[in-house]
């Protein structure tokens, strides 16, 4: 079983930054795709940006151009940067992973953007 845990959320002014985190850990496991989603108060969650092992990268739509994902597979690590916040960014980020042992999810991270 692979566990995926996020970090890096917190409170931010608008114009602020923040970098998201999401660690994998557990045994004998391989990491494919990668994604982060958001779900803001009283919405559906929804996609902001996949990353592939090769590092190939998909963005939704509606996802800001301020928003960029990375990963490290060396740490079994994906990242979203989040630059310029604004207040309709606020919500939980999780991250989510194809795996050799199956899909797995984060427990979530809270950002808060204050104007």
């Amino acid at each position: 079983q692979v566990q995926l845990v996020e970090s890096g959320g917190g409170l931010v002014q608008a114009g602020g930054s923040l970098r998201l985190s999401c660690a994998a850990s557990g045994s004998r496991f391989s990491i494919d795709t990668m994604r982060w989603y958001q779900q803001a108060p009283g919405k559906q969650r929804t996609l902001v940006a996949i990353i592939g092992r090769d590092g190939y990268t998909t963005y939704a739509d509606s996802v800001p151009g301020r928003f960029t994902i990375s990963r490290d597979n060396a740490k079994n690590t994906v990242y979203l940067q989040m630059n310029n916040l604004k207040p309709e960014d606020t919500a939980v980020y999780y991250c989510n992973a194809d795996t050799s042992l199956g899909r797995a999810t984060g427990q979530g991270t809270q950002v808060t953007v204050s104007s």
